[in-house]
C-alpha cells in the first residue's frame, strides 16, 4: 500500500531540479536578448571611439547584473522596497530601450535606401533609439503616476430592467499599491471616483503589492469610497502572493461586500440586479483554504431571470461567465499591455486586452486598462482609466 507514495515522492526530487533548470535557461535567454542585441546596436555596431564603447559595455553589464539581482533579492520580501524598485524600473527601461533598437532596423533600411554609409548610419540609428527611449520613459513616468482618465462606456444589457435604466457602475482595478508610496494618489482617485456619482462602485482586483499592514497606507482612502447601492470587490492574482484572505476581510471591514464567490442583489426603480463576483483564475493554485473561482457557488440561489453583472478579475474567466449566463463582466489584469507593444504578448494569454466585447449571445465582458501599474512604473500607449459604465435596458 505504500509503495506508490513512495514512488511518488521519490520522483519529486528528480523533477524538480530539472524543472529550476529550464527555467533559468529561460530566463537567461531572455535577458541575454533584452540586453545584448541593444548594448550591440548602441554601442558596438556603430564604431563608436574606444571611450564609448567601453563606457556602453560596463553600463550594460552592469545592468545585466542588477536586474536579477534586485529581482532575486526581493522576491518574497515586501520590507525590501528599495531594492524591488531597483529591479521593477531597470526592467521598464530595458524593455523599452530594446523595443526601439529593434524598430531602429526600419530607420537604418530607410538610410541605407538613402545612401548613407556606415558608421554614420549606425550612429544616427543609435541617437535616435537614445532619444526615443528616454522620451518615452519620461513620458511613460508621468502617465503612470497621473491621475487616471475618466473612461466613459455606455453598455446595452437587454435583460436589464427599465428602472435600472442609466445605472452608473463606476470601475477601478488593478491599483497595485507597492513600493513606491502613491497615498496622495490613492486619495485623488477617490475622490475623482466621488466625483462620479456611482450607483455601483467595484474594485476588480490587485489591490496591492504587499501584506495590509504593509500597504495600509495607500489603501486606506477605498473606506471613504461613495455608491449609491453597493461597493463590491473581488480578488485579483496579486492578492494570492500576498494573503488574499487578508485582504477580504480588509475589505469586508471599511464597509466594502467582498463577493468571494458570492452575490447580492441591488434594486432600483423596482427593479433588480445580481451583482456577483469570483476568487481569481490563479485562487485554486494558491492552496488556500476556500478559495478558487466557483461561478456555480457565486450564483447559487440567485433569480435565474435577472440580469447579471460578475466580477471576475481576469478576462479570461469569461467563457464560465458565458456558460453561467452573465449579461456584463467587468475585468482587469491586462494593464493594457502597460508598456507597449506588450500588449501583443498579453493578447496571447487573454481574449480581450482592453474594452468592451461580445462573448456569445448574451455575455458581453468589459476589460479595464486599469487604475494603476505593475512594476516598472511607466505606462507607454497604455493608459490608466477610471470606467462609467452606464447600463442601458433594451
Amino acid at each position: 500500500m505504500t509503495t506508490p507514495q513512495v514512488t511518488d515522492v521519490a520522483r519529486v526530487p528528480r523533477r524538480r531540479p530539472l524543472r529550476i533548470v529550464a527555467i533559468s535557461a529561460i530566463v537567461a535567454s531572455i535577458l541575454a536578448l533584452l540586453f545584448v542585441y541593444p548594448w550591440w546596436s548602441l554601442f558596438i555596431r556603430p564604431d563608436w571611439p574606444t571611450a564609448v564603447a567601453v563606457f556602453g559595455t560596463v553600463l550594460f553589464a552592469t545592468l545585466l547584473i542588477a536586474l536579477p539581482a534586485s529581482m532575486v533579492l526581493s522576491h518574497g520580501h515586501t520590507d525590501r522596497d528599495p531594492v524591488r524598485l531597483i529591479g521593477d524600473a531597470l526592467l521598464g527601461i530595458i524593455w523599452v530601450v530594446f523595443v526601439w533598437t529593434l524598430l531602429g532596423e526600419v530607420l537604418r533600411l530607410g538610410l541605407l535606401v538613402g545612401g548613407v554609409d556606415d558608421p554614420l548610419r549606425s550612429r544616427i540609428v543609435a541617437v535616435a533609439a537614445l532619444i526615443i527611449s528616454a522620451l518615452l520613459l519620461i513620458w511613460g513616468y508621468r502617465e503612470a503616476m497621473r491621475l487616471p482618465r475618466i473612461k466613459q462606456v455606455d453598455v446595452t444589457i437587454p435583460r436589464l430592467g427599465a428602472g435600472m435604466d442609466k445605472l452608473r457602475v463606476v470601475a477601478i482595478t488593478d491599483t497595485h499599491f507597492g513600493p513606491i508610496n502613491r497615498e496622495k494618489w490613492s486619495e485623488r482617485v477617490i475622490a475623482a471616483v466621488n466625483d462620479l456619482d456611482a450607483d455601483i462602485v467595484a474594485h476588480v482586483g490587485d489591490i496591492a503589492d504587499g501584506t495590509v499592514e504593509q500597504r495600509l497606507g495607500q489603501a486606506t482612502p477605498l473606506a471613504s469610497v461613495e455608491a449609491g447601492l453597493a461597493r463590491v470587490y473581488v480578488t485579483g492574482n496579486h492578492e494570492y502572493f500576498h494573503e488574499a484572505q487578508e485582504w477580504l476581510d480588509y475589505m469586508t471591514s471599511i464597509g466594502w461586500d467582498a463577493l468571494h464567490n458570492r452575490h447580492l442583489v441591488v434594486t432600483k426603480g423596482g427593479d433588480r440586479l445580481v451583482i456577483a463576483g469570483v476568487d481569481d483564475a490563479t485562487a485554486l493554485g494558491s492552496k488556500l483554504d476556500g478559495h478558487g473561482a466557483n461561478f456555480d457557488m457565486a450564483l447559487a440561489g440567485s433569480d435565474p431571470e435577472l440580469p447579471i453583472l460578475m466580477l471576475a478579475h481576469q478576462p479570461k474567466q469569461v467563457t464560465q461567465s458565458a456558460s453561467a449566463g452573465v449579461d456584463l463582466q467587468l475585468a482587469g489584469h491586462t494593464h493594457g499591455g502597460q508598456i507597449w507593444p506588450f500588449n501583443f504578448l498579453v493578447k496571447l494569454d487573454q481574449p480581450s486586452v482592453h474594452g468592451l466585447t461580445r462573448h456569445g449571445e448574451r455575455t458581453q465582458l468589459y476589460t479595464s486598462r486599469g487604475t494603476g501599474f505593475w512594476g516598472p512604473p511607466f505606462r507607454v500607449f497604455a493608459p490608466s482609466e477610471i470606467t462609467v459604465l452606464t447600463l442601458h435596458s433594451a
